[in-house]
């Protein structure tokens, strides 16, 4: 005779649902960070990303807005965008190496226009923690940071 336990049935169902969500949240995660995978001095490290805002604006754009904090004498690799970005200085000192143009130094209250496409590197020369507010307006669906060769 088949017996129905409703308290181990729910149990054993509810973990393999669990654990196929969290298999497949594993998978997205690893999806949508492989594109800005670095080499051993990763682009994470030293680097703190707060996501702030993601809006459509129709069409193939999106803004976002992300707030980046950078340990002393932190870089970020050189890279691009697909779309542009304004790098705001919220707080720190910060040398911006823009492709094609001078290094320019940036502090608290300071702005950049960085183009599409333009390959960057951002560097906190400071002695503590700097943040910087970015701004950006990218093709929709594509990867937001392109590592430069």
């Amino acid at each position: 005779m088949l017996r129905f336990n409703a308290r181990y049935t729910f149990s054993r169902g509810a973990t393999l649902a669990a654990a196929i969500a969290l298999a497949s949240f594993a998978g997205l995660t690893q999806a949508e960070t492989a594109p800005q995978t670095a080499p051993a001095n990763s682009w994470q490290t030293g680097l703190h990303r707060t996501d702030l805002l993601r809006h459509d604006l129709g069409a193939d754009r999106e803004v976002l807005q992300v707030r980046v904090d950078f340990d002393p004498g932190v870089a970020a690799p050189k890279h691009s965008h697909p779309g542009v970005e304004v790098a705001y200085v919220i707080s720190g000192t910060f040398t911006y190496e823009l492709e094609g143009q001078p290094a320019v130094t940036l502090k608290a209250g300071d702005s950049l226009y960085i183009p599409e496409g333009t390959a960057h590197i951002a560097k906190n020369i400071g002695a503590t923690t700097g943040s910087e507010l970015a701004t950006y307006i990218v093709k929709k669906e594509a990867p937001l940071v392109i590592l430069a060769k």
